[in-house]
């Protein structure tokens, strides 16, 4: 079978790869380059996710990418603005001429012979490359996760995943339970009780909840008095220092940090709340996602009594709603289980390296971005306590370095190799985070060493140096 052939196959036309290929065009213009994408539009989780009220949840000054200032001082931003940010960005970089939608990867294998990628879709189309970047995110495009819920399918009402609304789905009047407390309900909720009858949010157990302004004053002032490039440019590193000193803040001081967050959500509901019950949680803050409540609306609705929350173990589903544990049952129309994702490692791909299958968790990560013994690949993996894009972008700028490297070098190979004399990396892909999506798949990720470079440091500003700032040649990445 003949192959398209190119210097750098990119995998995923969303926010990170459409970010990529621009770094790739400013830096490494003598490249050629494609992108293939699974779906047939651009623009990944923006374009995937059609829910009501889908939002960022990370500020768009740091989600918005380094190079394109993001114009609004709203510090969300809701799903198609985001979308269309993407895809203005393609047109500006004259990228889409660079897309084959309709092409899902199955399989990528490398040749040490030819120092090449061959990579087959499921249409049975092959491309070839000598390096290549996968940014097609880290969960499954096909279904999210939901639980056995005894009973389901004896509710006579819809039931809905958000990762699936129907486009003509009619929930005006109607009672609606969302299932779950993680940054979908929070967003679905206050959105639907616009409409709805009534809107429960049941939970098994509260979520750390960040009440904010959606529009910052600071920013405002900044843009009268700066021209607009360097205005974003001050917002966007203040935005990142505050989102860094935060978190930092949760992990030397988390009960001075809980109560700090606990007291913000108890002004923003009526005195005799139970904020004990459902606003707090049992873990530290930030060892799972904090979510952000942009003018505190879901605080609103449940004070204006157009919507509740429950928390409460779930017995079964009945005909007319949901039985809990206590026996209590809430009556629905319309049942939304926003019960998260699945995780889809390397983006499902079956990979292998001179015939050889790749099992990735029995890889070591090289930066957070490159895998013990594989060669040529970089996987694009954002931030988890922070925005994805950040690390997206640091991750195209330490590619655009590496090529250039290889190039002046003369090598078309490099690959990370994990000492044998080293102690076992035991570390899991992502440590300190507790978050039920993120375990139920840590088995299949690679693991992480004790010591630079064998980390994934979940840190921006430990990656600036790491990444952004270390030599390109250390005696763990060999070349060839």
């Amino acid at each position: 079978m003949e192959s398209q052939n190119f210097d750098i196959v990119i995998i995923g036309a969303g926010i990170s790869g459409i970010g990529t290929a621009v770094h790739l065009q400013k830096e490494c213009p003598e490249k050629s380059y494609v992108i293939l994408e699974g779906r047939s539009s651009m623009g990944g989780t923006w374009d995937l996710f059609r829910y009501p009220g889908i939002r960022s949840d990370s500020s768009m000054l740091t989600m918005a990418y380094s190079f394109k200032p993001w114009k609004s001082n709203q510090t969300t931003a809701d799903g198609a603005s985001i979308l269309n940010y993407v895809k203005e960005t393609a047109v500006e970089h004259n990228i889409e001429k660079h897309i084959r939608f309709n092409q899902h990867v199955s399989q990528a294998e490398w040749s040490s012979d030819s120092a090449t990628w061959t990579i087959t879709t499921k249409t049975g189309t092959q491309y070839s490359c000598n390096f290549l970047m996968l940014c097609a995110g880290y969960y499954s495009y096909k279904e999210g996760f939901t639980p056995e819920f005894k009973g389901r399918d004896t509710f006579e009402g819809t039931i809905v995943h958000p990762q699936k609304w129907p486009e003509y789905l009619d929930y005006s009047d109607k009672n609606i339970i969302v299932i779950g407390s993680g940054a979908t309900a929070v967003t679905l909720v206050p959105e639907l009780a616009k409409k709805a009858k009534h809107v429960v949010m049941l939970q098994r157990s509260p979520t750390y909840m960040a009440p904010m302004p959606n529009v910052d004053p600071f920013s405002e002032r900044l843009h009268k008095i700066l021209p607009n490039k360097l205005a974003y440019a001050i917002r966007r590193q203040r935005s990142i220092w505050f989102g860094h000193l935060f978190y930092q803040r949760t992990r030397k001081k988390p009960e001075k940090v809980k109560q700090v967050m606990i007291d913000a959500v108890k002004d923003m509901l009526p005195a005799d709340y139970d904020v004990n019950t459902h606003f707090t949680p049992r873990y530290n803050p930030w060892d799972q996602r904090v979510c952000l409540v942009p003018e505190g609306d879901l605080f609103q609705a449940i004070s204006e009594g157009t919507a509740s929350v429950v928390t409460e173990h779930i017995e079964k589903f009945t005909k007319d709603g949901i039985l809990l544990q206590s026996q209590e049952e809430l009556k629905a129309d319309i049942i939304v289980t926003a019960t998260g994702l699945n995780l889809e490692v390397m983006g499902g791909i079956n990979f292998a390296v001179d015939s050889k299958p790749v099992d990735f968790s029995e890889t070591v990560t090289y930066k957070g971005l490159m895998f013990s013994g594989v060669p040529n690949l970089i996987y694009t993996f954002g931030y988890i306590n922070a925005s994805w894009t950040l690390g997206a972008d640091l991750t195209a700028e330490y590619v655009c370095k590496l090529l250039k490297h290889m190039d002046q070098t003369g090598a078309t190979q490099c690959t990370p190799t994990y000492s044998e004399d080293a102690p076992p990396a035991s570390e899991p892909w992502i440590k300190d985070f507790s978050s039920g999506y993120m375990q139920r798949s840590m088995h299949l990720l690679p693991k992480q060493g004790s010591s630079a470079p064998w980390i994934n440091t979940q840190n921006y500003r430990q990656d600036k140096k790491i990444i952004g700032r270390s030599p390109i040649e250390d005696e763990s990445l060999q070349f060839r």
